[in-house]
């Protein structure tokens, strides 16, 4: 983007702009794996599963803004950089008006919260609180566990585990096997994601002191998390089958296979700003999957 489109943006676009929303598919993907799975249970609720989807939309749009504040004043974001515009390094949104953007934004997930909570009793005061935290703390604070090579972990499980398992739980008021093996499958994809960031920014990163696992570990490690990552999202429906958790329709997924290669492809090929269409290629594959999943399961719902 030249300097000229960034002076000339309005407040509306630059807003757009901080809320990312080519990582808004990945949010959605938990809940809509989880829902279709209440459906197939016969729990399926229509309310709780919007407001939830709401939830993980404004949690996700939340965590971006945060990362764009808390990175600025960190001094992470100095230099060019390899993703999308910051809003505040760049100066299109006020550093006051950001924070307050971010406050509000995780106000409106805890009213969404507090709807869940007269719905399905107060565990989901416990998981909401825990995930705005864990959304601040990601780059804020004073111990961002993104700087410590824990984002993977946190990651894995609130935007996989808590996200899915949670979505389901409102619906259901209680838990299941398969629930949590689709948690795991979403915790991986959504990782993935994570990963092909890291692998982007891995010599801004280390310049600016910020360890991710990519900086620790180096760049072969990264890219064979990120295989490992995507090769256990399509082997563990293999498992769930054969426990006998998943109907065979839920193999529908392997239609998404080769998208999967073509990105793990990528991330052995291409480095820096090239590895942008993986970021969002890979959220595109989250979010495809579960609707693939879905249906495997609403067909054997149907049938």
């Amino acid at each position: 983007m030249s300097a000229e489109e960034l002076q000339n943006m309005s407040s509306v676009k630059a807003w757009l702009l901080a809320a990312r929303p080519k990582t808004l598919p990945a949010a959605a993907a938990p809940v809509v794996v989880a829902s279709a799975l209440a459906y197939l249970d016969g729990r399926f609720d229509v309310f709780p599963a919007l407001a939830a989807l709401l939830g993980a939309l404004l949690l996700q749009v939340g965590s971006n803004v945060a990362n764009d504040l808390y990175d600025f004043e960190r001094g992470s974001d100095a230099g060019e950089r390899l993703g999308p515009v910051r809003v505040t390094q760049a100066g299109l949104i006020p550093v006051e008006q950001v924070r307050r953007g971010m406050y509000l934004i995780f106000g409106l997930a805890a009213l969404i919260g507090l709807y869940l909570v007269f719905h399905a009793g107060w565990v989901v005061v416990a998981i909401g609180l825990a995930a705005i935290f864990a959304a601040i703390a990601y780059t804020g604070g004073p111990f961002p566990y993104g700087y410590h090579g824990l984002g993977d972990v946190f990651v894995f499980i609130f935007f996989g585990l808590a996200a899915t398992v949670g979505t389901y739980y409102v619906q259901a008021h209680t838990t299941s096997a398969l629930a949590w093996w689709l948690a795991i499958v979403m915790g991986l994809l959504i990782v993935g994601i994570l990963v092909v960031n890291n692998i982007r920014d891995i010599e801004s990163d280390r310049q600016a002191n910020k360890r991710t696992l990519a900086v620790i570990f180096g760049l072969k490690f990264a890219q064979r998390e990120y295989t490992v990552c995507i090769i256990g999202a399509y082997l563990i429906p293999v498992v769930i089958w054969s426990l006998g958790l998943m109907p065979v329709t839920g193999f529908l997924v392997l239609l998404s296979t080769p998208m999967a290669v073509r990105l793990v492809q990528t991330i052995y090929t291409e480095q820096g700003r090239a590895l942008n269409e993986a970021l969002a290629g890979t959220g595109r594959l989250t979010l495809i999957y579960a609707v693939l999943f879905s249906v495997g399961i609403l067909l054997q719902a149907l049938v």
